[in-house]
């Protein structure tokens, strides 16, 4: 009994120093780039455009957005359509099959995915760095987790809402529709928003698709390459000037901003949807 005692206040003992450790580690890279990022962050920051390795981040900012919200537009169309055919219409072969894919999909290294695609998009179809080829890019990363998310919510609609569709006539279709994405939506809309964050924060598969530009996106959906600001902290960190510096970390300080504000808003919505399911 005091050795089973001993072990439990040692193991809730490593648990705490554990959980400290992983929050001190959060709290020491967001002061370093809060840090050396808030000075940085002057207003023309948000409307000049890279010039060299100086000016403003306009471009890099607006690109980002635009790249992380074609290539959501992408996956939001191909990841819910494939949820609902799993948890749907799939047969069990069907379900286990694709759930495997998908999860081996979200292992893949970036790198591979950007080099495959530089090699299928960029050069044999002509692409170039371009809007569509980055953001197929980005869209392939966050297919996993929308896929899976919206799979799992899709899962949770009770049962006995279904059958009450189906027993009032309703068809297939309009069972997805009216019923179970209503319910699931919440759980749907928690994976899009950590999908977005993941989008964020990819550099390698947009060096091989996405170029660089020191001009503001045109919108061409080919040959014609897009800032983002990963490609800012990338490369300018390692350049010998101050101003470079300045812009790496303060293109670093806003990608934590835009990641860690997709990420509250995700817990957010996930602690909503559960309180209020609580409460019926």
């Amino acid at each position: 009994m005091i050795l089973r005692s001993a072990f439990n206040r040692l193991w809730w003992t490593v648990s705490i120093l554990c959980l400290l450790a992983a929050i001190a580690i959060l709290f020491i890279v967001f002061a370093f780039v809060a840090i050396r990022g808030f000075p940085a962050l002057h207003p023309e920051i948000f409307y000049t455009v890279t010039s060299g390795i100086a000016g403003g981040l306009a471009n890099a900012i607006a690109g980002t957005f635009l790249l992380v919200s074609v290539g959501l537009l992408m996956v939001t169309v191909v990841g819910l359509g494939t949820a609902i055919w799993i948890v749907e219409f799939a047969p069990p072969w069907g379900k286990s099959t694709v759930r495997f894919a998908i999860d081996i999909l979200s292992g893949v290294p970036s790198i591979v995915v950007g080099y495959f695609l530089y090699v299928a998009l960029v050069e044999a179809l002509g692409w170039g760095f371009s809007l569509m080829a980055g953001a197929l890019a980005l869209a392939i990363f966050m297919l996993p987790y929308v896929v899976r998310s919206a799979d799992i919510a899709l899962s949770k609609v009770p049962p006995a809402m279904r059958e009450g569709a189906f027993a009032l006539g309703a068809r297939p279709a309009m069972v997805v529709f009216t019923i179970a994405f209503p319910w699931a939506a919440p759980g749907i809309l928690t994976g899009l928003l950590v999908a977005t964050g993941i989008g964020l924060g990819e550099t390698a598969p947009l060096i091989y698709t996405a170029g660089w530009s020191n001009y503001m996106p045109t919108l061409a959906p080919t040959y014609s390459p897009v800032g983002y600001l990963t490609y800012v902290v990338w490369t300018y960190i390692s350049q010998p000037f101050a101003k470079s510096h300045e812009l790496a970390y303060a293109a670093a300080l806003l990608l934590m901003v835009f990641i860690f504000t997709t990420n509250l808003l995700a817990r957010s919505f996930l602690e909503y949807s559960s309180s209020s399911r609580g409460r019926r």
